[in-house]
């Protein structure tokens, strides 16, 4: 266990390569501005159904 241990510490320290500070900025955006819309189409899927439904079984 403890030679697993040492090894993938060994291996976390010298050959991972971590993204540099701009290239994190960067992916963070995108990933942001894609929940961004996929949020937005869900709430509008939503709305859309909700209208939808309405109209068939009104209340």
């Amino acid at each position: 266990m403890k030679l697993y241990i040492e090894e993938s510490y060994n291996e976390l320290m010298t050959k991972v390569t971590w993204p540099t500070w701009p290239n994190l900025q960067q992916t963070t955006a995108v990933v942001l501005i894609g929940l961004g819309i996929f949020t937005l189409l869900v709430f509008i899927m939503d709305t859309i159904s909700k209208f939808s439904l309405n109209a068939i079984y009104p209340e």
